[in-house]
């Protein structure tokens, strides 16, 4: 295989990257399929190829809905609720030609309760703006029945897109603000932040400490976190953080107590309406490498 045809691969990989990530909410599984898209692209003729990147990713998009298949099984056996992988951005930095194409956790999270198809379908062509002939191509499906499968995803999905983006600095501010109310032992300022019916969602995958149910209600979200602010650090080991964006939403990422964590939080209307806590460590490997000496 030829440096040009090397190269020809590397200039999709950050779009095949989000996609599949788009599609399983695991970053490692995105890169396991796009390794495995890498592996038939050098067994294919690159050359002759029309279209590379429409092939490339058609190779994606089957591979993930394959994939689906076990991970849907597999997570009816995950302790406690499921999250997406967090993907973390610098807050404030400008991100150009694939790299800017986002999806807010939240609306990841709405995707999980579409079908294989419908998410599919509508990554390909609200998110990644494919024209329903080559998402036809892809899926196996007519035209007509990819627009409804889109048609049925936006209802479902669309409804969870946040309404008015933070600037930079509004982000940061929540986040840090949120860092330190939840670390004091007075919920008073932690519940000025929060909703009324603010919820917390937390996933420790049954290796580290984490809610196993939602927590509904500033009330409820205020006392728990008092309550753990109570309890002692582990020696020599004081919280750190670093406010950062997740999956284009406002959040931190911090050392606590027993494992690094990645918080995701839902503003709207200057209020804080949901938080989504992720402690499983088999999602959070790209996370410890930016926690060596960061601090609010």
């Amino acid at each position: 295989m030829t440096d040009v045809t090397v190269a020809g691969f590397e200039s999709h990989r950050s779009y095949l990257t989000r996609l599949a990530y788009r599609m399983l909410g695991s970053l490692s599984d995105a890169e396991d399929v796009v390794q495995d898209a890498w592996l038939r692209w050098h067994d294919s003729a690159p050359a002759a190829l029309a279209n590379p990147r429409a092939w490339l990713g058609r190779v994606v998009t089957r591979l993930c809905l394959d994939l689906m298949k076990s991970a849907r099984r597999r997570r009816e056996n995950y302790v406690g609720a499921w999250l997406p992988e967090p993907l973390i951005e610098e807050i404030g930095a400008t991100a150009g030609g694939d790299e800017a194409v986002d999806v807010p956790y939240v609306l990841q999270l709405a995707l999980e309760r579409l079908s294989p198809l419908e998410r599919a379908a509508f990554l390909l062509h609200d998110v990644f703006d494919l024209p329903f002939s080559e998402i036809a191509d892809t899926l196996g499906r007519s035209e007509a029945a990819c627009r409804q499968l889109v048609s049925r995803a936006r209802r479902h999905a669309r409804e969870e897109v946040p309404r008015h983006p933070l600037s930079a600095e509004e982000a940061r501010r929540y986040a840090v603000a949120f860092f330190e109310a939840s670390h004091s032992t007075d919920p008073t300022a932690l519940k000025s932040l929060l909703a009324q019916d603010a919820v917390l969602h937390g996933d420790g995958g049954g290796k580290a400490n984490s809610v196993l149910n939602p927590i509904f209600g500033s009330e409820k979200i205020g006392r728990f976190f008092a309550g753990l602010a109570r309890k002692p650090e582990w020696p020599g080991l004081a919280p750190r953080c670093e406010p950062v964006l997740i999956n284009g939403m406002p959040g931190y990422i911090s050392r606590e107590r027993d494992t690094e964590q990645a918080v995701v939080l839902d503003i709207r209307e200057g209020q804080i309406h949901a938080i989504y806590v992720i402690r499983n460590p088999d999602k959070l490997g790209h996370v410890r490498a930016r926690l060596a000496a960061t601090t609010c």
